[in-house]
């Protein structure tokens, strides 16, 4: 299909950010910590920068996790906005397993409408929302849509049920969620990966939930939420069951559990 302009800059600026991280991630890099705690490299600066850039053509407003934010008085009357994560997976990154990706949505008035998640190490783009399809394609084929693969929903659930979480996972104050899957489904199968690639495992199949109940930031679920949604599943709270809002206040996420179509029917 014809993709809007802006989407496809927006793909073309998360490859060549993931590119750019590609290229520092051949050598040794070192972190400094953020006053959050977390840490920030040379390669979160970088790929950040490239988005911005190239976004910044769209004239769409932009939050970003290494970008300074708007304050919210400013935000709350954005009709749209993205959401950037210039290299989630920065501790992936930084021990080397490859588990790192680039994340962008597009929100519109606080729903996310379209994702792009990006693989640096695999050179693979998984993309799209409820307006486009769902498609991954190669680096190298990004701007030619004819040679993307289009990814459909599945309707049957696999037996046994797989679960993609956090390598830090713990069952935790999931504990109860887990026991109840498990005693609808059976033994469950865990496939612990770090960054938003869980949500590749999510639509190519190789697991039917992804279970949070840990902290997030909007940047590490966005992208991923509306692709799943456009494939009939669902990444709602665990508080209430509703869907993932976004440019809220607090750029926090509830904890939340994600779900394909076909655990959902089941």
């Amino acid at each position: 299909m014809e993709f809007p302009t802006y989407y496809m800059t927006a793909l073309q600026a998360a490859v060549k950010a993931s590119e750019a991280i590609l290229e520092i991630y051949q050598n040794e890099v070192v972190a400094v910590q953020k006053e959050d705690g977390s840490p920030v490299t040379v390669a979160d600066i970088t790929s950040s920068k490239i988005i911005a850039e190239m976004l910044s053509a769209t004239g769409i407003p932009l939050i970003g996790e290494e970008e300074e934010i708007a304050p919210y008085e400013e935000r709350q009357y954005w009709k749209e906005n993205w959401c950037v994560d210039p290299l989630d997976g920065t501790r992936m990154f930084l021990r080397r397993n490859d588990e790192f990706a680039v994340n962008i949505a597009h929100i519109i008035e606080g729903k996310s409408v379209f994702g792009i998640i990006a693989s640096p190490v695999q050179k693979r783009v998984l993309l799209g929302g409820p307006s486009t399809g769902v498609f991954v394609t190669t680096f190298d084929n990004i701007n030619d849509s004819e040679k993307w693969q289009a990814i459909s929903s599945r309707d049957r659930l696999k037996n046994p049920v797989t679960v993609t979480c956090s390598r830090s996972y713990t069952h935790g104050s999931g504990f109860k969620y887990m026991q109840q899957l498990e005693r609808q489904f059976g033994e469950l199968v865990y496939i612990y990966k770090g960054s938003a690639l869980k949500f590749f495992d999510l639509t190519e199949g190789r697991a039917e939930v992804y279970p949070r109940f840990a902290p997030t930031m909007e940047w590490d679920i966005a992208a991923g939420q509306a692709i799943l949604e456009a494939l009939g599943g669902t990444v709602v709270t665990v508080k209430d069951n509703q869907p993932l809002r976004y440019n809220k206040e607090s750029l926090f996420n509830p904890h939340f559990i994600a779900k394909t179509k076909a655990l959902l029917k089941a």
